[in-house]
């Protein structure tokens, strides 16, 4: 099983996995409305609205591994829609790290950063850009979505704007 085949449920409960978004360049990324760091989520809704129609997403995982997020999902779905207009699509409240820790995140962490640390999830807000090669890069929180190594692995991850 790849990191693409691991099953998760939408904000909605809805099944799925990141298969959901074969040949897209995906950006995951942990998300927490009551985090310093949420004003990313302005960046990331940018990165959706520029790069959306050309094979790329944007993939929010709530999670209050940092006791920073919404306890509800309602509040959490209102919360991103009427603060930040997220339009990408938001999955459920996940565990980061530990034993509890979701499958997908358990092979997510495998991966190093740009410092070649692999391990637990630091903080909210760390992104991890998969490329439909199935490359996964990371990307520590403090690491804005703007940030020209993320646009410059989207873009050279993307075909050519028409």
């Amino acid at each position: 099983m790849t990191v693409m085949d691991i099953p998760f449920q939408t904000i909605d409960g809805a099944p799925t996995s990141l298969s959901a978004f074969a040949g897209k360049v995906i950006l995951v990324v942990n998300v927490a409305s009551r985090c310093g760091l949420a004003p990313q989520y302005e960046k990331l809704e940018q990165l959706q609205k520029e790069y959306g129609d050309r094979g790329f997403t944007v993939v929010g995982f709530p999670s209050n591994q940092f006791l920073q997020e919404l306890s509800s999902t309602d509040a959490i779905k209102e919360y991103c829609s009427t603060t930040w207009g997220v339009t990408f699509p938001m999955m459920e409240k996940v565990r980061l790290n530990g034993r509890n820790a979701h499958p997908l995140y358990q092979e997510l962490t495998k991966t190093p950063d740009e410092d070649g640390k692999a391990g637990r999830v630091k903080w909210n807000f760390e992104k991890f850009v998969i490329t439909p090669d199935g490359a996964v890069y990371r990307f520590r929180p403090q690491t804005e979505p703007d940030d020209p190594a993320i646009i410059d692995l989207i873009e050279e991850s993307l075909p050519a704007a028409a």
